[in-house]
């Protein structure tokens, strides 16, 4: 997701939003009181996010693309998905597996994928969209049902839940940074987990940290007195789940954050929590609630050692410009006539989005987690920075 940073007010809901949030709102507040007071903030994310009708992806509100709160890669350019195609096809053909996608927004990424695999000549027999939400299922099924051909679309297969084995390739464009996670305060010499309370509004109210476990690998003696951070144990037992289903294939995670080193970074104070409303990025996650995303960046070490505890190869970790460069995106665009200006120059414009240092080229990684899958990765054969996590 793209967006800048705002030291000016967000554009104020309409009417019709603003009791829709206030509707979450008191939700949330029912949880609070029913909790004695206070709610983890991974609770307070999850019903932000998720809670049937209300929540941000649950709800009814266009999420993506210019009309929505923010951009991801695929909607950026087809080149991402057609670039993408080249890393998944031959996994494909090595595994003779299928595609699974974890929740797949608008459908682009689908869409771009299985135009591609269809133009060589290697569509799955499967792919299959695991989507938690009605809205954005509904969304995917028009879009794709519009612009593929009735063969392919045929192809396609919706689930509520992880198989319980797969074997081919996952892919989880953006998926762990939208995953509900704890935040934690070092204050005198101990963590502190700050959750929400209920004070004629929602605010921030600190507690000891009931598992002092989750947050036993970030090293304490550089960091300063408040430093404000963030753990997932919900993302790394995803993680978990589906090194579990994995039989044979590949998982590529595109997303951004850091290395561990980074992310826990002595100078990194208040964490990096993440909202997104309007295009306008901030962080307040308290602000509107079911109306704007919440996020934060993606520890990729933890990841990567999860799965190699579960049984995983970790098996490339590199930006999203190195990636996308060595699955030949650059190619693709040079397949475009520049005499259509009225194609190229966009797609010029978007290929730089995806792979400048300035916009999503270098803080935007891709981890590759495999099993049983011995060939090169396309993806990595330069670049590759697992020496880094």
């Amino acid at each position: 997701m793209t967006d800048q940073r705002i030291s000016s007010p967000l554009p104020l809901p309409n009417a019709a939003a603003q009791a829709h949030s206030h509707g979450l709102l008191e939700k949330i507040q029912q949880a609070i009181h029913a909790q004695g007071g206070w709610i983890s903030f991974s609770a307070y994310m999850q019903m932000a996010l998720y809670f049937p009708h209300l929540g941000y992806y649950s709800g009814g509100a266009n999420k993506f693309g210019l009309g929505g709160d923010f951009v991801t890669a695929p909607e950026i350019s087809p080149l991402f998905a057609q670039a993408l195609a080249h890393q998944v096809l031959p996994v494909l053909a090595e595994t003779q597996g299928d595609v699974l996608e974890l929740g797949a927004g608008t459908g682009k990424l689908a869409l771009g994928l299985l135009t591609r695999l269809y133009e060589i000549g290697h569509l799955p027999a499967h792919y299959r969209i695991l989507e938690v939400s009605a809205n954005l299922r509904a969304r995917q099924q028009e879009t794709l049902q519009s612009k593929l051909p009735a063969e392919v679309f045929a192809r396609i297969e919706w689930l509520d839940t992880l198989p319980e084995s797969f074997q081919g390739v996952v892919i989880g464009n953006e998926v762990l940074d939208a995953i509900p996670l704890h935040v934690l305060q070092w204050q005198n010499g101990t963590w502190l987990e700050r959750g929400i309370a209920d004070e004629d509004g929602l605010v921030w109210q600190s507690r000891p940290l009931s598992d002092p476990a989750i947050a036993a690998h970030i090293e304490v003696s550089a960091l300063p007195e408040g430093y404000i951070t963030e753990v997932n144990p919900a993302a790394q037992g995803l993680i978990a789940s589906l090194a579990v289903m994995l039989q044979r294939g590949l998982i590529l995670l595109p997303d951004y954050g850091f290395s561990f080193r980074e992310y826990y970074h002595p100078q990194r104070t208040q964490g990096t929590l993440m909202c997104h409303y309007q295009h306008y990025a901030h962080d307040n996650p308290l602000l509107y609630p079911g109306l704007q995303d919440i996020t934060a960046h993606v520890d990729f070490t933890a990841m990567a050692e999860v799965a190699v505890a579960h049984g995983l190869d970790c098996a490339g970790y590199a930006s999203q410009a190195q990636f996308l460069i060595n699955c030949g995106i650059l190619q693709l665009l040079q397949q475009i006539n520049p005499e259509d200006s009225a194609r190229y120059l966009p797609q010029v414009a978007a290929v730089q989005k995806l792979l400048s240092p300035a916009e999503m080229g270098e803080l935007f990684k891709v981890l590759a987690l495999s099993k049983g899958v011995q060939l090169p990765l396309l993806g990595f054969v330069q670049g590759d920075k697992r020496h880094q996590l």
